[in-house]
Protein backbone atom coordinates (compact mmCIF):
# COMPACT_ATOMS: atom_id res chain seq x y z
CA UNK A 1 0.00 0.00 0.00
CA UNK A 2 1.10 3.39 -0.87
CA UNK A 3 -0.53 7.18 -0.06
CA UNK A 4 -1.52 8.63 -4.05
CA UNK A 5 -2.32 12.33 -4.34
CA UNK A 6 -5.70 12.48 -7.05
CA UNK A 7 -6.93 15.47 -8.89
CA UNK A 8 -10.52 15.73 -8.93
CA UNK A 9 -11.44 19.56 -10.37
CA UNK A 10 -8.93 22.33 -8.79
CA UNK A 11 -8.20 19.89 -5.27
CA UNK A 12 -6.11 17.15 -4.72
CA UNK A 13 -7.07 14.75 -2.32
CA UNK A 14 -5.28 11.90 -0.70
CA UNK A 15 -6.03 8.78 -0.78
CA UNK A 16 -4.45 4.98 0.03
CA UNK A 17 -4.08 2.63 -2.32
CA UNK A 18 -2.77 -0.89 -3.29
CA UNK A 19 -1.66 -3.18 -5.76
CA UNK A 20 -3.83 -5.88 -7.02
CA UNK A 21 -3.17 -8.87 -9.88
CA UNK A 22 -6.52 -8.93 -11.40
CA UNK A 23 -6.85 -11.09 -14.60
CA UNK A 24 -3.29 -11.40 -15.04
CA UNK A 25 -2.81 -7.25 -14.83
CA UNK A 26 -1.75 -5.10 -12.29
CA UNK A 27 -4.63 -2.90 -11.32
CA UNK A 28 -4.62 -0.15 -8.45
CA UNK A 29 -7.73 -0.07 -6.01
CA UNK A 30 -8.38 2.79 -3.28
CA UNK A 31 -8.14 1.20 -0.11
CA UNK A 32 -9.12 4.74 1.75
CA UNK A 33 -9.90 8.43 0.98
CA UNK A 34 -8.41 10.55 3.84
CA UNK A 35 -9.83 14.08 2.28
CA UNK A 36 -8.85 17.04 1.01
CA UNK A 37 -4.98 17.54 1.20
CA UNK A 38 -4.53 21.13 1.78
CA UNK A 39 -7.15 20.53 4.33
CA UNK A 40 -5.55 17.62 5.84
CA UNK A 41 -2.14 19.93 6.08
CA UNK A 42 -3.63 23.36 7.46
CA UNK A 43 -5.53 21.20 10.41
CA UNK A 44 -2.43 19.32 11.40
CA UNK A 45 -4.49 16.29 11.03
CA UNK A 46 -1.57 14.65 8.43
CA UNK A 47 1.31 14.96 10.50
CA UNK A 48 -0.86 13.58 13.43
CA UNK A 49 -1.89 10.43 11.60
CA UNK A 50 2.01 10.05 10.55
CA UNK A 51 2.66 10.14 14.10
CA UNK A 52 -0.26 7.89 15.03
CA UNK A 53 1.11 5.59 12.33
CA UNK A 54 5.14 5.86 13.87
CA UNK A 55 3.60 4.06 17.17
CA UNK A 56 2.95 0.77 15.02
CA UNK A 57 6.39 1.15 12.81
CA UNK A 58 8.92 0.12 15.26
CA UNK A 59 12.00 1.41 12.97
CA UNK A 60 11.22 4.65 12.11
CA UNK A 61 10.13 5.17 15.53
CA UNK A 62 13.92 4.69 16.64
CA UNK A 63 15.37 5.97 13.59
CA UNK A 64 13.44 9.48 14.30
CA UNK A 65 13.82 9.20 18.03
CA UNK A 66 17.59 8.75 17.79
CA UNK A 67 17.70 11.74 15.20
CA UNK A 68 15.58 13.92 17.43
CA UNK A 69 18.20 13.49 20.18
CA UNK A 70 15.26 11.43 22.45
CA UNK A 71 18.13 8.86 22.47
CA UNK A 72 21.69 8.39 22.99
CA UNK A 73 23.91 6.09 21.34
CA UNK A 74 25.94 3.53 23.81
CA UNK A 75 28.68 2.28 21.73
CA UNK A 76 29.62 3.18 18.09
CA UNK A 77 31.97 0.54 16.11
CA UNK A 78 32.46 -0.45 12.53
CA UNK A 79 31.50 -3.50 10.80
CA UNK A 80 32.36 -2.53 6.85
CA UNK A 81 35.73 -5.26 7.33
CA UNK A 82 34.88 -8.12 8.92
CA UNK A 83 31.62 -7.77 6.72
CA UNK A 84 33.18 -7.84 3.04
CA UNK A 85 36.71 -10.01 4.63
CA UNK A 86 34.50 -12.80 6.72
CA UNK A 87 32.61 -14.36 3.55
CA UNK A 88 35.89 -14.22 1.51
CA UNK A 89 38.06 -16.02 4.32
CA UNK A 90 35.05 -18.67 4.21
CA UNK A 91 34.49 -19.04 0.72
CA UNK A 92 38.55 -19.29 -0.04
CA UNK A 93 38.01 -22.54 2.78
CA UNK A 94 40.65 -20.69 5.03
CA UNK A 95 38.51 -21.57 8.19
CA UNK A 96 38.21 -25.10 7.30
CA UNK A 97 41.67 -25.43 6.52
CA UNK A 98 42.93 -23.97 9.63
CA UNK A 99 40.32 -26.14 11.20
CA UNK A 100 41.65 -29.16 10.16
CA UNK A 101 45.51 -28.84 11.20
CA UNK A 102 43.98 -27.77 14.54
CA UNK A 103 41.41 -30.74 15.23
CA UNK A 104 44.28 -32.22 17.25
CA UNK A 105 45.29 -29.36 19.18
CA UNK A 106 44.21 -28.51 22.08
CA UNK A 107 44.25 -24.84 22.54
CA UNK A 108 41.80 -23.89 24.77
CA UNK A 109 40.60 -20.88 22.51
CA UNK A 110 40.13 -19.51 18.79
CA UNK A 111 43.40 -20.00 16.80
CA UNK A 112 41.41 -19.07 13.50
CA UNK A 113 39.68 -16.31 14.68
CA UNK A 114 42.77 -15.21 16.25
CA UNK A 115 44.62 -15.59 13.03
CA UNK A 116 41.59 -13.98 11.38
CA UNK A 117 41.87 -10.79 13.28
CA UNK A 118 45.10 -10.57 12.88
CA UNK A 119 44.87 -10.79 9.01
CA UNK A 120 41.45 -8.52 8.94
CA UNK A 121 44.39 -5.63 11.06
CA UNK A 122 46.93 -6.07 8.36
CA UNK A 123 44.57 -4.87 5.81
CA UNK A 124 43.20 -2.17 7.32
CA UNK A 125 45.66 -0.39 9.95
CA UNK A 126 48.96 -2.99 9.77
CA UNK A 127 51.39 -2.89 12.88
CA UNK A 128 52.18 -5.26 16.08
CA UNK A 129 49.69 -7.94 17.59
CA UNK A 130 49.60 -6.04 20.14
CA UNK A 131 47.90 -3.01 18.30
CA UNK A 132 45.67 -5.49 16.76
CA UNK A 133 44.43 -7.11 19.95
CA UNK A 134 43.69 -3.22 20.98
CA UNK A 135 42.55 -2.17 17.90
CA UNK A 136 39.34 -5.31 18.09
CA UNK A 137 37.20 -2.93 19.94
CA UNK A 138 36.42 -0.70 18.16
CA UNK A 139 35.13 -3.07 15.18
CA UNK A 140 32.51 -5.86 15.04
CA UNK A 141 33.92 -9.10 14.37
CA UNK A 142 32.56 -12.28 15.52
CA UNK A 143 34.51 -14.41 17.58
CA UNK A 144 37.39 -12.52 18.71
CA UNK A 145 35.65 -10.75 22.07
CA UNK A 146 37.20 -13.42 24.36
CA UNK A 147 41.07 -13.36 22.89
CA UNK A 148 43.58 -12.20 25.02
CA UNK A 149 46.90 -10.73 23.53
CA UNK A 150 49.00 -14.23 24.88
CA UNK A 151 46.50 -16.36 22.59
CA UNK A 152 47.50 -14.24 19.72
CA UNK A 153 51.06 -14.72 20.11
CA UNK A 154 50.71 -18.44 20.84
CA UNK A 155 48.77 -18.05 17.55
CA UNK A 156 51.52 -16.45 15.49
CA UNK A 157 53.69 -19.49 16.91
CA UNK A 158 51.58 -22.31 15.81
CA UNK A 159 52.15 -20.58 12.45
CA UNK A 160 55.33 -20.63 12.47
CA UNK A 161 56.20 -23.62 14.29
CA UNK A 162 58.51 -26.30 12.82
CA UNK A 163 56.82 -29.08 11.11
CA UNK A 164 58.84 -32.67 12.36
CA UNK A 165 62.00 -34.27 10.71
CA UNK A 166 60.09 -36.23 8.56
CA UNK A 167 57.77 -33.72 7.23
CA UNK A 168 61.04 -31.73 5.97
CA UNK A 169 61.38 -33.15 2.34
CA UNK A 170 60.61 -29.89 0.70
CA UNK A 171 62.61 -27.58 2.95
CA UNK A 172 64.97 -25.04 1.73
CA UNK A 173 69.13 -24.62 2.93
CA UNK A 174 67.43 -21.02 4.56
CA UNK A 175 64.12 -21.88 5.97
CA UNK A 176 62.74 -25.26 7.49
CA UNK A 177 58.96 -26.56 6.34
CA UNK A 178 56.70 -25.10 9.33
CA UNK A 179 52.73 -25.11 9.49
CA UNK A 180 52.22 -22.18 7.63
CA UNK A 181 53.37 -23.84 4.38
CA UNK A 182 50.66 -26.67 5.11
CA UNK A 183 48.19 -23.74 5.03
CA UNK A 184 49.54 -22.67 1.44
CA UNK A 185 49.74 -26.21 -0.10
CA UNK A 186 45.87 -26.97 1.04
CA UNK A 187 45.00 -23.67 -0.21
CA UNK A 188 46.05 -24.02 -3.74
CA UNK A 189 44.84 -27.86 -3.53
CA UNK A 190 41.23 -26.34 -2.90
CA UNK A 191 41.50 -23.85 -6.03
CA UNK A 192 43.31 -26.01 -8.55
CA UNK A 193 41.34 -27.50 -11.23
CA UNK A 194 42.06 -29.27 -14.01
CA UNK A 195 42.97 -26.03 -16.34
CA UNK A 196 44.99 -24.67 -13.26
CA UNK A 197 48.66 -25.29 -13.47
CA UNK A 198 51.65 -22.99 -12.19
CA UNK A 199 54.00 -23.28 -15.68
CA UNK A 200 54.65 -19.47 -15.13
CA UNK A 201 55.28 -17.88 -12.00
CA UNK A 202 56.68 -14.96 -10.81
CA UNK A 203 59.12 -14.21 -7.53
CA UNK A 204 59.96 -11.05 -5.94
CA UNK A 205 61.86 -10.27 -2.99
CA UNK A 206 61.43 -7.42 0.08
CA UNK A 207 63.23 -6.82 3.30
CA UNK A 208 61.91 -6.33 6.77
CA UNK A 209 63.80 -5.32 9.95
CA UNK A 210 63.37 -5.54 13.22
CA UNK A 211 62.83 -2.91 16.28
CA UNK A 212 64.82 -5.64 18.07
CA UNK A 213 67.19 -8.75 17.26
CA UNK A 214 64.88 -10.45 15.56
CA UNK A 215 65.12 -14.46 15.47
CA UNK A 216 67.96 -16.51 16.38
CA UNK A 217 68.21 -17.22 12.52
CA UNK A 218 66.06 -14.93 10.86
CA UNK A 219 67.63 -11.46 12.44
CA UNK A 220 70.64 -10.77 10.06
CA UNK A 221 72.23 -7.76 9.02
CA UNK A 222 72.22 -7.64 5.16
CA UNK A 223 71.81 -5.30 1.96
CA UNK A 224 68.72 -3.07 3.42
CA UNK A 225 66.18 -2.11 0.98
CA UNK A 226 65.02 0.30 3.49
CA UNK A 227 68.35 1.92 4.12
CA UNK A 228 68.58 0.73 7.46
CA UNK A 229 71.72 -1.18 7.21
CA UNK A 230 72.12 -0.58 11.32
CA UNK A 231 69.52 -3.01 11.69
CA UNK A 232 68.77 -6.64 11.67
CA UNK A 233 66.53 -7.57 9.04
CA UNK A 234 64.64 -10.54 7.19
CA UNK A 235 63.82 -11.33 3.54
CA UNK A 236 60.36 -12.26 2.48
CA UNK A 237 59.86 -13.50 -0.73
CA UNK A 238 56.39 -13.99 -2.53
CA UNK A 239 55.68 -16.39 -5.50
CA UNK A 240 52.62 -15.24 -7.42
CA UNK A 241 51.33 -17.13 -10.57
CA UNK A 242 50.42 -16.14 -14.28
CA UNK A 243 47.18 -14.69 -13.00
CA UNK A 244 48.08 -12.98 -10.35
CA UNK A 245 47.29 -15.02 -7.40
CA UNK A 246 49.67 -15.62 -4.40
CA UNK A 247 50.81 -19.30 -4.14
CA UNK A 248 53.29 -19.35 -1.12
CA UNK A 249 55.91 -16.94 0.81
CA UNK A 250 59.01 -17.50 1.67
CA UNK A 251 61.38 -16.29 4.35
CA UNK A 252 64.95 -15.97 4.83
CA UNK A 253 67.43 -14.61 6.95
CA UNK A 254 68.37 -11.11 6.67
CA UNK A 255 71.69 -11.81 4.87
CA UNK A 256 70.25 -14.04 1.95
CA UNK A 257 71.04 -12.66 -1.27
CA UNK A 258 68.35 -12.99 -3.91
CA UNK A 259 70.49 -14.83 -6.86
CA UNK A 260 71.08 -17.40 -4.17
CA UNK A 261 67.40 -18.40 -3.48
CA UNK A 262 65.58 -18.92 -6.75
CA UNK A 263 67.00 -22.63 -7.66
CA UNK A 264 66.04 -23.67 -4.24
CA UNK A 265 62.83 -22.31 -4.17
CA UNK A 266 61.86 -23.49 -7.52
CA UNK A 267 62.95 -26.85 -6.78
CA UNK A 268 60.53 -26.41 -3.86
CA UNK A 269 57.56 -25.29 -5.81
CA UNK A 270 57.77 -28.23 -7.90
CA UNK A 271 58.03 -30.58 -5.01
CA UNK A 272 55.33 -28.78 -3.04
CA UNK A 273 52.53 -28.24 -5.92
CA UNK A 274 53.60 -30.91 -8.00
CA UNK A 275 54.90 -29.17 -10.44
CA UNK A 276 56.26 -30.76 -14.39
CA UNK A 277 57.60 -27.47 -15.86
CA UNK A 278 58.29 -23.47 -14.86
CA UNK A 279 59.50 -20.91 -16.55
CA UNK A 280 60.65 -18.19 -14.41
CA UNK A 281 60.51 -14.45 -15.37
CA UNK A 282 62.70 -12.30 -13.72
CA UNK A 283 64.69 -9.19 -13.93
CA UNK A 284 68.41 -9.59 -14.75
CA UNK A 285 69.51 -8.55 -11.40
CA UNK A 286 67.57 -11.35 -10.23
CA UNK A 287 69.58 -14.00 -11.63
CA UNK A 288 73.28 -14.26 -12.06
CA UNK A 289 74.88 -16.57 -14.96
CA UNK A 290 75.76 -19.44 -12.47
CA UNK A 291 71.79 -19.46 -12.14
CA UNK A 292 71.27 -19.13 -15.88
CA UNK A 293 73.51 -22.06 -16.24
CA UNK A 294 71.80 -24.25 -13.94
CA UNK A 295 68.55 -23.48 -15.09
CA UNK A 296 69.47 -24.58 -18.61
CA UNK A 297 70.93 -28.11 -17.44
CA UNK A 298 67.10 -28.70 -15.87
CA UNK A 299 64.91 -29.91 -18.52
CA UNK A 300 61.77 -28.64 -16.96
CA UNK A 301 63.09 -25.33 -15.88
CA UNK A 302 62.71 -22.46 -18.90
CA UNK A 303 63.38 -18.90 -18.10
CA UNK A 304 62.43 -15.25 -19.06
CA UNK A 305 64.85 -12.61 -18.53
CA UNK A 306 65.07 -8.98 -18.80
CA UNK A 307 68.37 -7.36 -19.31
CA UNK A 308 70.25 -4.40 -18.95
CA UNK A 309 70.69 -3.13 -22.53
CA UNK A 310 73.42 -0.41 -21.51
CA UNK A 311 75.61 -2.61 -19.18
CA UNK A 312 76.20 -5.80 -21.62
CA UNK A 313 78.54 -5.04 -24.71
CA UNK A 314 77.21 -7.78 -26.45
CA UNK A 315 73.88 -6.12 -26.10
CA UNK A 316 75.21 -2.81 -27.52
CA UNK A 317 77.16 -4.63 -30.47
CA UNK A 318 75.29 -7.59 -31.40
CA UNK A 319 71.58 -7.63 -30.51
CA UNK A 320 71.12 -3.88 -31.05
CA UNK A 321 72.86 -3.71 -34.09
CA UNK A 322 71.02 -6.01 -35.85
CA UNK A 323 68.98 -5.43 -38.71
CA UNK A 324 65.69 -7.42 -39.37
CA UNK A 325 62.05 -6.70 -39.04
CA UNK A 326 59.89 -6.17 -36.33
CA UNK A 327 56.44 -8.17 -36.17
CA UNK A 328 53.79 -5.78 -34.40
CA UNK A 329 51.80 -7.45 -31.09
CA UNK A 330 49.10 -4.36 -30.09
CA UNK A 331 48.90 -1.35 -33.01
CA UNK A 332 49.16 2.23 -31.94
CA UNK A 333 45.53 3.06 -31.22
CA UNK A 334 44.13 6.59 -29.69
CA UNK A 335 41.70 4.48 -27.78
CA UNK A 336 42.97 5.07 -23.73
CA UNK A 337 41.57 1.30 -22.93
CA UNK A 338 43.74 -0.38 -25.95
CA UNK A 339 47.20 -2.11 -24.39
CA UNK A 340 50.51 0.14 -25.13
CA UNK A 341 51.71 -0.71 -28.53
CA UNK A 342 54.18 -3.20 -29.31
CA UNK A 343 56.18 -5.01 -31.92
CA UNK A 344 59.05 -7.47 -31.55
CA UNK A 345 61.84 -9.05 -33.50
CA UNK A 346 63.70 -12.01 -32.60
CA UNK A 347 68.00 -12.10 -32.51
CA UNK A 348 69.97 -15.18 -32.16
CA UNK A 349 73.42 -14.58 -31.07
CA UNK A 350 75.98 -17.66 -31.47
CA UNK A 351 78.54 -17.42 -27.47
CA UNK A 352 81.72 -18.48 -30.45
CA UNK A 353 81.17 -16.89 -33.86
CA UNK A 354 84.00 -19.11 -34.68
CA UNK A 355 82.25 -22.31 -33.57
CA UNK A 356 79.53 -23.64 -35.12
CA UNK A 357 78.82 -25.88 -32.58
CA UNK A 358 78.83 -23.05 -30.46
CA UNK A 359 75.63 -22.86 -28.38
CA UNK A 360 73.08 -19.90 -29.21
CA UNK A 361 71.52 -17.11 -27.02
CA UNK A 362 68.08 -16.04 -28.13
CA UNK A 363 66.69 -12.47 -27.54
CA UNK A 364 63.95 -10.68 -27.96
CA UNK A 365 63.90 -7.12 -29.08
CA UNK A 366 60.69 -4.96 -27.50
CA UNK A 367 59.92 -2.11 -28.90
CA UNK A 368 56.93 0.84 -27.77
CA UNK A 369 56.91 3.62 -29.91
CA UNK A 370 54.60 5.84 -27.56
CA UNK A 371 57.12 5.08 -24.71
CA UNK A 372 60.25 6.20 -27.55
CA UNK A 373 58.79 9.38 -27.90
CA UNK A 374 58.43 9.96 -24.74
CA UNK A 375 62.15 8.76 -23.53
CA UNK A 376 63.47 11.25 -26.88
CA UNK A 377 61.56 14.02 -25.38
CA UNK A 378 62.50 13.67 -21.44
CA UNK A 379 66.22 13.30 -22.72
CA UNK A 380 65.63 17.00 -24.63
CA UNK A 381 64.23 18.97 -21.91
CA UNK A 382 67.44 17.42 -19.71
CA UNK A 383 70.02 17.71 -22.31
CA UNK A 384 67.87 21.79 -22.74
CA UNK A 385 68.42 22.23 -18.57
CA UNK A 386 71.98 20.85 -18.93
CA UNK A 387 73.12 23.40 -21.59
CA UNK A 388 71.77 26.40 -18.67
CA UNK A 389 72.81 25.06 -15.61
CA UNK A 390 76.41 24.50 -17.51
CA UNK A 391 76.33 28.66 -18.04
CA UNK A 392 76.33 29.13 -14.72
CA UNK A 393 78.93 27.06 -13.97
CA UNK A 394 79.50 22.79 -13.46
CA UNK A 395 80.63 21.87 -9.97
CA UNK A 396 76.92 21.79 -9.38
CA UNK A 397 76.28 18.61 -11.90
CA UNK A 398 78.85 16.23 -10.40
CA UNK A 399 76.48 14.70 -8.23
CA UNK A 400 73.07 14.60 -10.73
CA UNK A 401 72.89 11.32 -11.93
CA UNK A 402 70.70 12.51 -15.04
CA UNK A 403 72.99 14.86 -16.48
CA UNK A 404 76.43 12.84 -15.63
CA UNK A 405 75.14 10.73 -18.58
CA UNK A 406 75.61 13.28 -20.71
CA UNK A 407 78.73 14.99 -19.64
CA UNK A 408 82.08 14.56 -20.21
CA UNK A 409 85.44 16.17 -18.48
CA UNK A 410 87.50 18.20 -21.16
CA UNK A 411 90.36 20.16 -20.27
CA UNK A 412 89.58 20.06 -16.49
CA UNK A 413 85.82 21.37 -17.28
CA UNK A 414 82.57 19.22 -18.05
CA UNK A 415 80.82 19.76 -21.62
CA UNK A 416 78.20 18.27 -23.38
CA UNK A 417 79.14 14.96 -25.28
CA UNK A 418 77.54 14.44 -28.24
CA UNK A 419 78.32 11.17 -29.18
CA UNK A 420 76.55 9.78 -25.84
CA UNK A 421 73.08 11.94 -26.30
CA UNK A 422 73.43 10.61 -30.14
CA UNK A 423 73.90 7.02 -28.74
CA UNK A 424 71.28 7.18 -25.82
CA UNK A 425 68.90 7.17 -28.69
CA UNK A 426 69.35 3.75 -29.81
CA UNK A 427 67.52 2.70 -26.46
CA UNK A 428 64.63 5.06 -26.81
CA UNK A 429 60.74 2.93 -26.06
CA UNK A 430 62.78 -0.73 -26.38
CA UNK A 431 63.67 -3.31 -23.41
CA UNK A 432 65.69 -6.42 -24.65
CA UNK A 433 65.14 -9.75 -23.51
CA UNK A 434 66.99 -13.29 -23.13
CA UNK A 435 64.75 -16.46 -23.14
CA UNK A 436 65.86 -20.46 -24.13
CA UNK A 437 61.56 -20.90 -24.24
CA UNK A 438 60.34 -22.36 -27.21
CA UNK A 439 57.62 -19.63 -27.27
CA UNK A 440 56.83 -17.29 -30.11
CA UNK A 441 58.75 -14.11 -29.84
CA UNK A 442 55.30 -11.91 -29.14
CA UNK A 443 54.62 -14.33 -26.40
CA UNK A 444 57.70 -14.06 -24.36
CA UNK A 445 57.12 -10.16 -24.80
CA UNK A 446 53.64 -10.43 -23.53
CA UNK A 447 55.49 -13.09 -20.37
CA UNK A 448 57.31 -10.39 -19.36
CA UNK A 449 54.98 -7.46 -19.25
CA UNK A 450 53.19 -9.54 -17.20
CA UNK A 451 55.94 -9.27 -14.95
CA UNK A 452 55.35 -5.69 -14.48
CA UNK A 453 51.76 -6.65 -13.47
CA UNK A 454 53.12 -8.48 -10.63
CA UNK A 455 55.76 -5.70 -9.29
CA UNK A 456 52.69 -3.29 -9.69
CA UNK A 457 51.01 -5.38 -7.10
CA UNK A 458 53.86 -6.02 -5.15
CA UNK A 459 54.36 -1.63 -4.87
CA UNK A 460 50.89 -1.49 -3.59
CA UNK A 461 51.27 -4.18 -1.33
CA UNK A 462 54.18 -3.35 -0.07
CA UNK A 463 52.53 -1.76 3.22
CA UNK A 464 50.67 -4.92 3.69
CA UNK A 465 53.63 -7.16 3.14
CA UNK A 466 56.16 -4.93 4.87
CA UNK A 467 54.01 -5.34 8.79
CA UNK A 468 55.72 -3.08 11.04
CA UNK A 469 56.77 -3.23 13.71
CA UNK A 470 58.41 -6.90 14.51
CA UNK A 471 58.74 -7.23 18.23
CA UNK A 472 58.73 -11.15 18.04
CA UNK A 473 62.19 -12.46 19.62
CA UNK A 474 61.86 -15.81 17.74
CA UNK A 475 61.48 -17.33 14.75
CA UNK A 476 58.06 -19.14 14.84
CA UNK A 477 56.17 -16.13 15.95
CA UNK A 478 57.71 -13.59 13.23
CA UNK A 479 57.09 -16.47 10.80
CA UNK A 480 53.62 -16.64 12.07
CA UNK A 481 53.39 -12.85 12.24
CA UNK A 482 54.57 -12.46 8.53
CA UNK A 483 52.46 -15.48 7.10
CA UNK A 484 49.52 -13.36 8.13
CA UNK A 485 50.27 -10.30 6.41
CA UNK A 486 50.49 -13.15 3.15
CA UNK A 487 47.17 -14.22 4.13
CA UNK A 488 45.89 -10.36 4.25
CA UNK A 489 47.18 -10.29 0.66
CA UNK A 490 45.53 -13.26 -0.50
CA UNK A 491 42.08 -12.14 0.68
CA UNK A 492 42.74 -8.56 -1.10
CA UNK A 493 43.32 -10.08 -4.27
CA UNK A 494 40.50 -12.82 -4.21
CA UNK A 495 38.19 -9.28 -3.80
CA UNK A 496 39.93 -7.37 -6.56
CA UNK A 497 39.40 -10.58 -8.70
CA UNK A 498 35.54 -10.80 -7.89
CA UNK A 499 35.44 -6.97 -8.20
CA UNK A 500 37.07 -7.03 -12.15
CA UNK A 501 34.41 -9.77 -12.72
CA UNK A 502 31.92 -7.41 -12.31
CA UNK A 503 33.38 -4.65 -14.20
CA UNK A 504 34.47 -2.49 -11.27
CA UNK A 505 37.97 -1.05 -10.25
CA UNK A 506 38.44 0.90 -6.91
CA UNK A 507 41.42 2.14 -5.16
CA UNK A 508 42.35 0.53 -2.45
CA UNK A 509 42.64 3.20 -0.24
CA UNK A 510 38.84 4.32 -1.23
CA UNK A 511 37.84 0.41 -0.19
CA UNK A 512 39.44 0.91 2.86
CA UNK A 513 38.25 4.48 3.77
CA UNK A 514 34.56 3.57 2.87
CA UNK A 515 34.36 0.32 4.83
CA UNK A 516 35.91 1.74 7.75
CA UNK A 517 32.67 4.14 7.16
CA UNK A 518 30.34 1.59 7.98
CA UNK A 519 29.43 1.28 11.42
CA UNK A 520 26.58 0.44 13.76
CA UNK A 521 25.15 2.25 16.82
CA UNK A 522 24.17 0.52 20.19
CA UNK A 523 20.55 2.18 20.92
CA UNK A 524 18.13 1.03 24.19
CA UNK A 525 14.29 2.03 24.01
CA UNK A 526 11.45 0.78 26.17
CA UNK A 527 14.13 -1.67 27.95
CA UNK A 528 15.23 -3.14 24.49
CA UNK A 529 18.41 -3.06 22.36
CA UNK A 530 18.73 -2.08 18.82
CA UNK A 531 21.61 -1.29 16.38
CA UNK A 532 20.95 1.55 14.08
CA UNK A 533 23.65 1.05 10.51
CA UNK A 534 24.90 3.90 8.60
CA UNK A 535 24.44 4.65 5.13
CA UNK A 536 26.47 2.60 2.64
CA UNK A 537 28.99 5.12 0.85
CA UNK A 538 31.08 5.32 -1.45
CA UNK A 539 32.41 1.49 -2.99
CA UNK A 540 30.73 -0.54 -0.06
CA UNK A 541 27.43 -1.53 -2.37
CA UNK A 542 29.81 -3.06 -5.01
CA UNK A 543 32.33 -4.43 -2.78
CA UNK A 544 29.49 -6.17 -0.29
CA UNK A 545 28.24 -7.71 -3.45
CA UNK A 546 31.28 -8.92 -5.03
CA UNK A 547 32.53 -10.80 -1.80
CA UNK A 548 28.61 -11.95 -1.32
CA UNK A 549 28.11 -10.45 1.79
CA UNK A 550 24.28 -9.54 2.97
CA UNK A 551 23.89 -6.07 3.74
CA UNK A 552 22.53 -5.70 6.86
CA UNK A 553 19.43 -4.20 7.95
CA UNK A 554 19.16 -0.50 8.59
CA UNK A 555 17.93 -1.24 12.30
CA UNK A 556 17.80 -4.59 13.71
CA UNK A 557 17.48 -5.53 17.11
Amino acid sequence: MFPRAKSNGKYEYLQIVENRRVAGKTRQQVVASLGRLDKLSESGKLDGLTRALGRFCRTVHVIDAHRAGDIEGKTVRKTGPALVFDPLWQALGVNKVLGGLLAERKFGFSVERAVFLTVLHRLFVSGSDRQAHEWRDDYVIEGVDGLELHHMYRAMAWLGEELPENAQWAATPFSPRCTKDLIEEALFTRRRDLFSTLDIVFFDTTSIYFEGQGGDRLGRRGKSKDHRPDLRQMIVGVVIDGEGRPICCEMWPGNTTDVTTLIPIVERLRSRFSIGTVCIVADRGMISEDTIKRLQSDPGLTYILGVRMRNLKEIRTKVLNRGGRYHEVHPKSKDPKAPAPLKVKEVLVKVDEDDPQSDTRRYIVCHNVNQAKKDAADRQAIVASLKDQLKGGDKQLIGNKGYRRYIKSQGGRFTIDENKIESEARYDGKWVLRTDTELPAKDVALKYKQLWMVEQIFRTTKSILETRPIWHKCDETIRGHVFCSFLALVLKTELYERLERKGRNFEWNDIRRDLEALQETELSIDNETYFLRTQLRGTCHDVLRAANAAIPPTLHQ
